[in-house]
């Protein structure tokens, strides 16, 4: 079952009231506390967890939360907590995971309002906002550093993800609520930005809420899109020396069963030249649905060769969510 959180942000970055035109507190209701948890033999476990803590923002009324999709992958139970200590069941209604967004539906009642979806498209770099992890204790004073593309290196990609700083310490499933009391997106990492002096800070990355929008109806139909998955290679992959490095391969992946190694330079896709990961992931989704072979050349030990990685959709490896 889920508990109250027992972490706070420290005072001096906590929101204050007076810095916002909108209920502060009232807003910060509703977001609410997820706890899930995942079979030990779920394929994601060994790499998430099988236990797994982060937030949620209750999107509507009826008791639609909205998430990051990593926390209740493959989950068998979840449980929702309000920041006045109830907690209730939830069941994991969906997971897009070209968005990466996951959507949880309550089954009893939050007692907590909603709070209504803005516009990520107007946020641009110094604007105040919240990532909020609950109330105000565990809710993080930010601001946004800039918007800007994004390549995962578990075959993800956003056109536009907002990042802000400082960096909230439990981001996962955080809620980001704009001047106006709106949702603009969800917390979904915790990555470094070098500035000056090359010294590194911790900043988040944010799913901005815009790409939720044109798919929700889809997700609350069928749980995922209703159109192929997109291909997937189960390669974990990186930026080095402005090269495409395979940095890890997915257990029971298609990379993997092709005879790709870790270390392996991705040199070209169907005969056009890799530039950067973001480039390689759209020449792979460009090759057709799941299940389109990927012609890849890769740089091996100074010499070039082909691959062929009879592509999958990712979704078969995973377990499907049970209704607590």
């Amino acid at each position: 079952m889920a508990k109250k959180p027992d972490w706070e942000i420290p005072l001096l970055a906590q929101p204050k009231p007076e810095e916002f035109d909108f209920d502060l507190d009232r807003a910060l209701q509703s977001v609410v506390g997820l706890h899930a948890n995942i079979p030990e033999d779920a394929y994601t476990a060994s790499i998430l967890g099988t236990e797994r803590a982060g937030s949620g923002v209750l999107i509507r009324d009826n008791g639609l939360v909205l998430t990051i999709g990593y926390l209740i992958t493959e989950a068998e139970s979840v449980w929702l907590s309000t920041a006045d200590g109830r907690a209730v069941p939830g069941h994991a209604l969906a997971y897009d995971q070209e968005t990466g967004f996951g959507l949880v539906q309550a089954l009893g009642r939050l007692q907590v309002p909603a709070i209504g979806l803005g516009r990520s498209s107007a946020v641009k770099a110094g604007d105040r906002v919240i990532l909020a992890g609950g109330g105000r204790r565990q809710s993080v004073r930010a601001g946004v550093i800039g918007t800007q593309e994004f390549a995962g290196y578990w075959e993800y990609l956003l056109e536009a993800a907002i990042f802000t700083a400082p960096a909230h310490p439990f981001w996962g499933g955080a809620g980001l609520i704009g001047r106006d009391g709106t949702l603009l997106g969800i917390g979904s990492l915790n990555v470094q930005q070098v500035v000056e002096r090359d010294n590194p800070r911790d900043i988040n990355m944010v799913v901005p809420i815009d790409i939720l929008k044109p798919v929700l109806d889809e997700l609350l139909a069928y749980g995922k899109r209703n159109k192929p998955a997109r291909p997937w290679l189960g390669l974990y992959s990186a930026e080095s020396d402005k090269k495409i490095v395979v940095a890890g391969l997915a257990e029971r992946g298609p990379a993997a069963a092709a005879g790709m190694r870790v270390g392996d330079i991705i040199w070209a896709v169907r005969d056009e030249s890799v530039a950067s990961l973001a480039d390689f992931y759209r020449m792979v989704w460009a090759s057709g649905d799941a299940g389109a072979e990927i012609p890849i050349e890769l740089l091996r030990d100074g010499r070039t060769d082909w691959v062929r990685v009879k592509s999958i959709d990712r979704s078969t490896l995973l377990k499907a969510p049970r209704l607590q």
